[in-house]
């Protein structure tokens, strides 16, 4: 078969080597920008409820009476992204080995994305090899809450944030030693602030 030029409305091929610049620019304008996390002493509209307070840098600063953070459904959208509400607000699970912090290895806190609770520490994460970040304790017994949950026809108990009943995820009882605790949380759930 002989040879056959390419068509001249062919594009060149700085194009292509431009494309990723472009594209770039593109998800820098369309790139939702992380809110600041409430503290979390705020207190909201709901019951006092007993939690413990840490500093940015991971200090405890004891037990205090904070009210419950209660929102409508309509301010909860508001608030957080499509994925953060379908995950926090409505159950959801995100995909494992591809959300933000299931390799994560950074020294600080894990606060919850809606209210800014601190709910685990660095101290506690382990590799599970489920996918999520996994944790052998929270960071303080008052600060998350449980409950049984049956969906999908299974038996699991279903871990909440304490302040604004945020889904984190689950806890099973397949955890190292000492606590033989797994919370397997997801990673939309939380955010991550690095100790100072």
């Amino acid at each position: 078969m002989p040879f056959e030029p390419l068509p001249s409305n062919r594009l060149p091929r700085r194009v292509f080597l431009l494309m990723p610049i472009a594209f770039g620019g593109m998800v820098a304008l369309f790139y939702r920008q992380e809110r600041t996390l409430p503290e979390a002493a705020q207190g909201g509209l709901g019951p006092p409820v007993p939690l413990v307070l840490f500093s940015t840098s991971g200090v405890c600063q004891g037990t205090r009476q904070v009210q419950k953070l209660l929102l409508t459904e309509a301010e909860w959208h508001r608030q957080l992204t499509s994925l953060e509400y379908a995950i926090t607000r409505q159950g959801g699970t995100e995909l494992a080995f591809t959300n933000r912090y299931w390799n994560h290895h950074g020294l600080g806190l894990y606060r919850c994305v809606c209210c800014g609770n601190a709910l685990f520490r660095s101290q506690d994460k382990f590799n599970s090899g489920t996918g999520w970040p996994s944790f052998s304790a929270p960071i303080a017994p008052e600060n998350v809450d449980t409950r049984m949950d049956k969906s999908l026809g299974l038996q699991r108990r279903e871990v909440l944030c304490r302040k604004c009943d945020a889904h984190l995820g689950h806890v099973f009882d397949d955890g190292p030693p000492p606590s033989g605790a797994r919370y397997c949380v997801n990673s939309v759930a939380l955010r991550f602030t690095a100790s100072v």
